[in-house]
């Protein structure tokens, strides 16, 4: 009988953007899938806060505080702990608002952390999983915004096409190492970050108008996804997008 390997025994995953949110329940579902998680981000309160939670679940859960906007540290960080076999690329920012009103600040804001420090972050891991000769799966954080446009979604658009085209690259040039590199596509999934523009009763009623099953996403409703994606389910997969949008994008 053919089953399908969703277990992570014995594997190693790192997280960024980790402390709350998305990266919080994905690290929680790795480790509940026997990986044993570095949860990454900067404040360490909170990544003290997800460990301690994975520890009581009976998971294995390490923390690194680290920025991953100051590349050169960030790199040497991944050098100085184990050896990684998933790394999901997830810290990232949103700055919505007409073109009209975004400054260079905003600019730099959301472009340097969703894509110039997701690619230095995936330049460091996947170097780190070559010379440690793992077989690596890849996950970056990427959106249904990836794969459409929205009113004031500009700049949050920018960064995840832009990622979405560095996955398929970085997938064609890791190929030969065995190393896999997918997107993870959510749509609005209420989480600290989005909550608050939930809260706008006119925004949340758009939202639900695009989403065809009709609800706004949890924080659960993402994570089978990322085991899925680390896990040897998804072996033959790399260079895709996986899209969780409640059917956005098929309209």
């Amino acid at each position: 009988m053919i089953t399908a390997s969703f277990t992570l025994a014995g594997k190693h995953a790192l997280v960024t953007g980790a402390g709350r949110g998305l990266g919080r329940g994905i690290a929680e579902a790795l480790a509940a899938a026997g990986a044993r998680v570095t949860v990454c981000a900067r404040s360490q309160p909170e990544l003290e806060d997800a460990a301690r939670g994975i520890r009581d679940g009976g998971g294995l859960a390490d923390i690194l505080v680290a920025d991953v906007t100051q590349v050169a540290r960030f790199a040497e960080a991944v050098n100085g702990i184990d050896p990684i076999d998933i790394f999901v690329n997830n810290a990232g920012t949103n700055r919505p608002k007409p073109l009209s009103e975004v400054t260079e600040e905003d600019y730099d804001a959301v472009m340097g952390l969703n894509l110039r420090a997701s690619l230095f972050a995936a330049k460091a891991v996947s170097q780190r999983m070559i010379k440690a000769g793992r077989r690596g799966s890849i996950i970056n954080m990427s959106s249904q915004m990836g794969h459409v446009g929205a009113r004031n979604r500009t700049l949050y658009c920018a960064s995840k096409w832009a990622i979405e085209g560095f996955t398929k690259a970085l997938a064609v040039e890791l190929a030969n190492d065995l190393i896999r590199v997918n997107t993870l596509c959510p749509t609005f999934i209420e989480t600290p970050m989005v909550r608050p523009f939930l809260d706008d009763d006119a925004f949340k009623s758009s939202v639900l108008d695009k989403i065809k099953l009709g609800r706004i996403g949890q924080v659960q409703d993402i994570v089978g996804a990322a085991v899925f994606l680390a896990s040897d389910a998804s072996s033959l997969m790399t260079g895709s997008s996986l899209l969780v949008d409640g059917g956005w994008t098929a309209e």
